[in-house]
C-alpha cells in the first residue's frame, strides 16, 4: 500500500492511496459471498450461482460497487498507520478501481489547525461579588415552612397573608372582556414576593362573591428597543384562604433541613451557607466565561466546518434527548440548530485553542490525576479503582481534566478585580 498526506490548507488535508489488487482481494471476496446471498439466475436458486458464473454476469458491478466501502475501510488503517487525527466526518472525494490491477482513491479530512497562541495571561476580568442579605434569607425560610401550611377558609381579604381562587378575564379599552384571555379557578398566592402590585391592591378588603379590577404597564427591551403594552383585568373572587404557618419545631426544622438543623438559628445559617456557595459558584463561571471569550477574542480564527458541524451535531442530539426525557412537543429541530450553531462554533474554537495552550505551557493530564479521582469516586460509588481508570481512559476523561488545568491555569495568571454586583446592576440600570 502506497500512501500520501496533501496539506490543502491549516485544517483541510487529503491523503492519497494506492492499492494493489491483491493487497484488496480478500475484501473483494467478502463483497461476492455477501451479493451472492441475494442473487439467482436461471437454473439456480437464490444464494445458490457457482461463482464463476456469478463473477462472469456480475463481476464488474459486484467489484465496482465495493470499492467505496474498501477505501473507507482502507482509510481508517491509513489513520492508525500514519497516525492522522481526522477531527470530523472524512470525504472519499476521487476513485479509480481497476478491475484485477488497483484500487487508487483520495480522503480528504479536517485537522485541528496549529495555532500560535498569544495575550492569554494578564488578562483583566471582573468578577461580581453578590452579597447574602438577610431579607433573602428570612423570605426562604418563609417559603420552606409554606410548603408545610395550612388553609383556612375567610370572608375578608385585610393583608397578604391569604390565598385566592378567581375567575379572570382580560378586558379591554371598553371593558369588555378579551376573547380566548380569561382563566377559570385561578389560585392566585397574595404572599408571593413576586406578585403584581396592582392584583394586592385591587383585591385588598374585598369579600367572597366580589368583583376587582387591576391594570399595569409592562416594559421589556428586545435589543436596543423598548417595548411598552398594557394589561387591563377584571376578576371575581370565589374563594379566600388564609394562609396558616406551622409551629417552629425541632421535628419540622429536621425535616425540611434534611436532619442538618434542629433550631431555627442552625436553619438559617443553612440557608445562609447554601446561598453563599451559590453565588460563589455563579461568580466564578462568570470569570470562567468572561476569561475565555477574551482569549478567544485574542486568538480568533476560522473554525474548521466540518468540526464545527460535528459538534453541533451532538449538541442537537441532546436536545433531543432532553425534548424526549421531558415529553416536549413539537421539537423544532430546525430551530434548535440555529440557535445552538454560535455556541458549536465557540466551542470548536475554544478546544482547539485549549490544547495549543496545553500544549505551549506543558500541561498534561496523567495517570495520577486519573487515579486521585478514581480513588474519591471508589469510595463513593464502590467501584475498583482500577475499572475507574479504565472507564475514564476510554471515555476520555482526560480531555476534560485537561480543560480543568488550563482554565485554572488561565485565572492563576489573570487579573480578577471584584466588583459590587449590585452596585453594578444598579449602575447600568441608571445608564438605561
Amino acid at each position: 500500500m502506497d500512501s500520501k498526506v496533501n496539506v490543502l490548507g491549516s485544517y483541510e488535508h487529503e491523503v492519497e492511496v494506492t492499492l494493489s489488487y491483491d493487497e484488496i482481494k480478500t475484501d473483494i471476496d467478502e463483497a461476492y459471498k455477501k451479493e451472492r446471498k441475494n442473487i439467482e439466475l436461471p437454473g439456480f436458486r437464490k444464494g445458490k450461482v457457482p461463482m464463476q458464473m456469478l463473477k462472469k454476469v456480475y463481476g464488474e458491478a459486484i467489484e465496482y460497487k465495493a470499492s467505496e466501502s474498501i477505501a473507507q475501510k482502507k482509510f481508517w488503517d491509513v489513520v492508525e498507520e500514519l497516525k492522522l487525527n481526522p477531527i470530523s466526518m472524512p470525504q472519499l472525494t476521487d476513485i479509480d478501481f481497476q478491475m484485477g490491477e488497483k484500487l487508487f482513491f483520495k480522503v480528504k479530512y479536517e485537522v485541528k489547525p496549529e495555532v500560535e497562541v498569544k495575550d492569554y495571561k494578564g488578562i483583566e476580568v471582573e468578577k461580581p461579588i453578590f452579597k447574602v442579605k438577610e431579607d433573602d434569607i428570612e423570605r426562604e425560610v418563609t417559603n420552606l415552612l409554606k410548603s408545610h401550611s395550612t388553609f383556612q377558609e375567610a370572608e375578608l381579604i385585610d393583608n397578604d397573608k391569604f390565598r385566592i381562587t378567581v375567575d379572570l378575564n382580560r378586558i379591554d379599552e371598553k371593558g369588555l372582556p378579551v376573547v380566548g384571555q380569561g382563566q377559570q379557578d385561578m389560585l392566585i398566592d397574595l404572599s408571593e414576593t413576586n406578585i403584581n402590585p396592582a392584583i394586592l391592591e385591587g383585591v385588598r378588603d374585598k369579600k367572597v362573591g366580589d368583583d376587582f379590577k387591576f391594570e399595569f404597564i409592562d416594559e421589556h427591551y428586545h435589543g436596543e428597543e423598548l417595548h411598552r403594552e398594557e394589561f387591563k383585568y377584571s376578576g371575581t373572587i370565589k374563594k379566600i384562604e388564609k394562609i396558616v404557618l406551622p409551629e417552629v419545631t425541632e421535628e419540622l426544622l429536621s425535616k425540611i433541613s434534611r436532619s442538618k438543623a434542629k433550631t431555627l438559628d442552625e436553619f438559617k445559617q443553612q440557608i445562609r451557607d447554601n446561598y453563599s456557595s451559590y453565588y460563589q459558584s455563579q461568580a466564578e463561571n462568570i470569570v470562567t466565561n468572561s476569561l475565555l471569550n477574551k482569549v478567544i477574542e485574542q486568538n480568533d480564527f476560522p473554525a474548521p466546518p466540518g468540526y464545527v458541524e460535528t459538534i453541533l451535531n451532538n449538541l442537537v442530539e441532546s436536545e433531543k434527548e432532553n425534548a424526549k426525557r421531558y415529553k416536549t412537543p413539537n421539537f423544532d429541530e430546525k430551530g434548535v440548530r440555529e440557535y445552538l450553531k454560535p455556541r458549536a462554533e465557540w466551542t470548536a474554537k475554544w478546544q482547539i485553542i485549549m490544547e495549543a495552550i496545553a500544549s505551549k505551557e506543558n500541561l498534561k493530564v496523567e495517570d495520577s490525576d486519573l487515579e486521585k479521582i478514581a480513588e474519591e469516586e471508589a469510595e463513593k460509588t464502590g467501584i475498583s479503582k482500577e475499572k475507574l481508570v479504565k472507564f475514564y481512559k476510554d471515555s476520555n476523561r482526560s480531555i476534560g481534566l485537561l480543560e480543568e488545568k488550563v482554565i485554572n491555569f488561565l485565572k492563576e495568571n489573570a487579573k480578577i478585580n471584584e466588583i459590587d454586583a449590585e452596585q453594578r446592576a444598579k449602575e447600568k440600570k441608571d445608564k438605561k
